[in-house]
């Protein structure tokens, strides 16, 4: 049976597609939900350099928006668990790596499941470290679950 459910969302098309089939187990098993987004400075930094064309190094006001941005995703999250009619839910904001986050709150919420899209907006760390999905999969102490 499965009674915890961690799902991992970046505002990917794949973590969308998680999100769904992490609600469709939830309402199938009532079980709780725990929403979870991990920012990424470098995928900002990454971004924003490449707008500019020069260095652009973490600041204040990028921290503000990777929060602002972070608790719009996890929102958005819950709104449609919500619409799922999902009761049991709660949000987490990480920070770090997301795999070890993902693992982390799994531990912590005594998961029976990780739900992870594919492919989200961190492949750029994908080239060097592996996927996020990956990283949870290979080192998970429950069932895991990649959404393409």
């Amino acid at each position: 049976m499965i009674s915890s459910i961690v799902v991992g969302i970046d505002g990917s098309d794949a973590a969308g597609r998680a999100l769904e089939m992490a609600c469709s187990f939830a309402k199938q098993f009532g079980a709780a939900l725990h929403i979870c987004h991990t920012p990424r400075e470098e995928t900002v930094t990454y971004a924003a350099e490449a707008i500019s064309g020069f260095y652009v190094g973490p600041n204040p006001a990028e921290h503000e928006l990777l929060r602002e941005a972070a608790q719009k995703i996890v929102e958005a999250g819950r709104a449609y668990a919500v619409e799922q009619e999902i009761t049991k839910t709660s949000t987490h904001i990480g920070h770090g790596d997301p795999a070890r986050d993902l693992l982390e709150r799994a531990e912590a919420v005594h998961a029976d499941l990780i739900v992870t899209g594919r492919r989200g907006l961190g492949d750029l760390g994908a080239l060097v470290l592996g996927s996020i999905s990956h990283q949870v999969s290979k080192h998970a102490s429950c069932a895991c679950l990649t959404v393409p």
